[in-house]
């Protein structure tokens, strides 16, 4: 089925009914980020018949991002139009399991010679204690923000046994 058509240069939509009244539905309820309710007014405009450089001039952006919306729509449908594909990022490189015997040492007693845990201290133990095969200071600092963790202050700290 073909929804966007290529004429002179020119690209027209043409919304199915269902998909014409499920971007209404988003334009009007606007509890969608910006940039979809932005997509969705781009569908909705071209349908009407504007041309990709009159949207793109009413709505702020380049006729080659209201064709490419378009040419979305017309591939793959209109949730390929509206919504970014995921993104496969970095993958992860601790488990939850390392992750919980950082947090579990953190709780212990620093080694010794070390009144408190530092950052540092804790990536340098990881790896010492074969935790974790390597790490770096953020990874270490993200995973005590996520535990709400604070060795440097004694008393954020759970320590097992007698407080010295």
């Amino acid at each position: 089925m073909v929804r966007a058509k290529m004429r002179k240069g020119r690209v027209f939509v043409k919304l199915t009914s269902n998909d014409r009244k499920k971007v209404l539905s988003l334009i009007q309820k606007s509890k969608e980020r910006g940039r979809v309710i932005k997509r969705a007014l781009v569908l909705r405009m071209m349908d009407q018949g504007m041309s990709s450089p009159q949207v793109a001039r009413t709505l702020g952006m380049t006729a080659m991002s209201a064709r490419n919306i378009a040419w979305n729509y017309d591939g793959d449908g209109l949730e390929a139009a509206l919504y970014d594909r995921p993104r496969p990022g970095q993958p992860r490189r601790m488990e939850q399991k390392e992750i919980s015997q950082i947090v579990a040492m953190v709780c212990a007693f620093p080694p010794e010679g070390y009144a408190r845990w530092s950052v540092r201290l804790i990536a340098e133990e990881a790896v010492k204690r074969k935790i974790v095969g390597k790490t770096n200071r953020e990874s270490i600092r993200l995973i005590l923000k996520n535990h709400e963790l604070k060795p440097w202050l004694k008393k954020n700290v759970v320590h097992g046994g007698v407080d010295a």
